[in-house]
């Protein structure tokens, strides 16, 4: 048995206009590179907007699975004990140690005109950074980083915005 569908001028002009709709695409080219020094090896190292503030040396690192916020930021935003939510799961930093965890706070991050919800777990250690963003803020802003272009790419009003990385913050 074969169904067979009747294909009407309608259907066809619509099916037109979809394929010439221009979308927007996450893409990194050789002129992306302007303005860096290359090559390097540099984390890509941008600022963010927290609650009025300019806040330097976020990490942006496509490779973890969790917002970290360090305790000396947790202390400059004058937020309160009562702000942070228990986490109890083990934490184990780059050197192998148990990290302490001081909770769980939820903040909202601002990128350009862009304000998406990060929860951030707060840590008591030594980091050369304020905060780390990961895959949940990147995957939620719908964005793409390049570590090579020390930039993130992301989609904003149907336009492609970018967040440039500060190479000589990150060194």
């Amino acid at each position: 048995m074969s169904i067979v569908r009747l294909v009407t001028e309608d259907w066809v002009l619509e099916s037109k206009r979809e394929r010439l709709e221009v979308r927007p695409t996450l893409s990194f080219s050789d002129e992306d590179k302007a303005g860096t020094f290359q090559p390097h090896d540099d984390a890509l190292v941008v600022t963010f907007r927290i609650g009025g503030y300019d806040v330097k040396r976020f990490l942006v690192d496509q490779g973890s699975r969790v917002e970290i916020m360090y305790l000396d930021l947790y202390n400059k935003l004058i937020l309160k004990p009562k702000d942070l939510v228990s986490y109890d799961f083990p934490f184990v930093g780059f050197d192998g140690k148990t990290i302490i965890l001081k909770g769980l706070i939820s903040l909202p991050i601002q990128t350009g005109s862009e304000v998406v919800e990060v929860n951030f777990i707060v840590v008591d250690t030594y980091s050369p950074y304020t905060a780390i963003l990961a895959r949940p803020w990147l995957h939620t802003m719908v964005a793409v980083s390049s570590t090579l272009h020390l930039k993130v790419k992301y989609l904003s009003g149907g336009q492609v915005k970018e967040l440039v990385g500060n190479q000589a913050m990150a060194r």
